[in-house]
């Protein structure tokens, strides 16, 4: 696998590991009711977000450099 390959696999399961965190930490707002908690799953939510956008524009930068069939 080269590095770009290994590269959009990383930015996958970063962007799985923050969803799955945001959840996390939304069960446990609902359980426990601490304010830290819903600020911890917004905060993941945003990473999510943004390595999701990342993820897309890297796949399209390489796709336009041709380094990605």
């Amino acid at each position: 696998m080269s590095l770009k390959g290994f590269h959009i696999v990383f930015i996958t399961f970063a962007t799985l590991l923050a969803l799955g965190c945001g959840a996390w930490c939304l069960q446990l707002y609902v359980t426990e009711a601490a304010s830290g908690y819903i600020t911890g799953a917004i905060a993941c939510f945003l990473s999510a977000i943004a390595l999701f956008v990342y993820g897309i524009w890297f796949y399209r930068k390489m796709k336009r450099l041709r380094l990605f069939t």
